[in-house]
């Protein structure tokens, strides 16, 4: 018997058939995505399992893209929004002044932003991570008086204008029907090819009047690239890239939309490295369950905003801040914290140990990629995809030509269920290299 079927029933597992998804065929707009990879109609969640509405159980390992390094409906989380509702507590102030708000802001420094050296000021942004990265952004603008911004390859930073700009996808640049100028892409340091000289190459523009590059405003990067294909930059070149920015007075962006909150090791994916980004984008698991909340963490002398420079409707999700404060609880948690730190070195021994041919294993934390671009390829990637959903796990493909197995389980999966994961996986590999 499974791991899975040894597991009692959610207790919110409707008790209704199921019903027919021919609604969101004919009301819903076509750019939907991920209900095309795993067709079924999901009712409830817990933990680390979903729910579909005729009683099917899905073990995620993909928690909402990474807005769910908690798992769904965490207990501890859940009671402090439940008390929250049931006081009346405000739900919507702009940027109010609120007991929520003040609450976050006191313990995201005092227990977060102080024990790493962060000084950063925190400004709300809209409901989603793009929104962070475009004030972030602008703000580097702003405080420069430069335009330019350098990205890299493999980048993803969001899709509305700005964002996109930096984003590295073709496939979704296209789609903006517009030019998306001011942003030239250099290659991230580490990615299919190997290692790049980028801080060789940056350097030499940046130091040569003559390079056709200007001085930017910024520097963006995910410090663990994650839709690029689960690439970290190496901690040389990171230190290196924040002596450039320094050098020439250009303001560094770190985008921990995806790889903060715990997922890939540290709080901040680039506390290793020792470095101290500039401006930081965060969103996805800062709201705890999942709920909507972005911000941007300003380094001392950056914020340069005037009142009203940069507002917003949704700007102050009161609910995220009670999520927030409570999942901060969880990182004075030692059994929360042996049990992510468990987790990660599960994931990290279970890969090491069980290796594939022709496939390469990256282990940041809980994000693993697993790349199958000389293994078959996209075709093999969306065959396990397919093959494990059918078997009950839910897991995503990313990287170029989506040929990378993208790992994401929550940090507080149980240590039995994030074996049986792997192996399920590891099944659904060899199955499909084996033809």
């Amino acid at each position: 018997m499974t791991v899975m079927a040894e597991r009692a029933a959610s207790p919110l597992a409707p008790s209704a058939p199921a019903t027919s998804t021919e609604v969101f065929e004919t009301r819903e707009s076509a750019v939907r995505s991920y209900c095309r990879a795993f067709p079924t109609l999901l009712a409830s969640a817990h933990g680390t399992t979903l729910v579909a509405e005729d009683g099917t159980e899905y073990v995620d390992f993909f928690s909402g893209a990474g807005a769910l390094n908690y798992g769904h409906n965490h207990d501890h989380i859940k009671r402090q929004v439940l008390a929250y509702l049931q006081g009346d507590g405000l739900l919507h102030a702009l940027d109010f002044h609120t007991a929520a708000k003040r609450e976050f802001l006191e313990r995201f420094g005092r227990e977060i932003l102080e024990p790493r050296g962060l000084h950063h000021r925190v400004q709300f942004c809209g409901s989603t991570g793009t929104d962070a990265v475009e004030a972030a952004l602008k703000l580097a603008r702003k405080h420069t008086g430069r335009s330019q911004v350098i990205a890299f390859s493999g980048a993803y930073h969001g899709v509305s204008r700005g964002s996109l700009a930096a984003t590295a996808d073709n496939s979704l640049r296209k789609v903006a029907g517009t030019a998306l100028g001011e942003v030239t892409h250099l290659p991230f340091p580490v990615g299919p090819r190997g290692h790049f000289p980028t801080l060789d190459l940056l350097e030499q523009f940046l130091s040569d009047d003559l390079s056709g590059v200007d001085v930017p405003a910024a520097v963006i990067l995910e410090v663990v690239q994650m839709e690029g294909g689960v690439y970290r930059i190496p901690d040389e070149d990171l230190r290196r890239l924040r002596e450039l920015c320094d050098r020439y007075g250009i303001v560094l962006i770190a985008d921990e939309i995806q790889a903060g909150c715990g997922r890939t090791g540290g709080f901040f994916s680039f506390e290793q490295a020792g470095v101290v980004p500039d401006l930081i984008t965060v969103s996805k698991s800062i709201g705890g369950l999942g709920l909507p909340m972005s911000i941007l963490l300003i380094r001392e002398g950056l914020d340069s905003w005037k009142a009203g420079d940069h507002p917003g409707t949704f700007r102050g999700n009161q609910l995220a801040f009670v999520a927030a404060c409570a999942a901060l609880d969880l990182w004075k948690d030692d059994a929360f914290l042996d049990q992510a730190r468990n987790g990660a070195e599960l994931l990290r021994d279970f890969w090491e140990s069980h290796p594939l041919p022709g496939v390469e294993v990256r282990s940041e934390g809980h994000a693993i990629g697993i790349d199958l671009t000389h293994a078959g390829g996209r075709r093999a990637a969306d065959e396990v995809v397919a093959w494990c959903f059918e078997r009950g796990l839910i897991v995503e493909s990313t990287g170029r030509d989506k040929a990378v197995l993208k790992l994401l389980p929550a940090l507080t999966m149980e240590l039995d269920v994030l074996r049986y994961g792997c192996e399920l996986i590891h099944e659904g590999l060899r199955t499909a290299l084996s033809h």
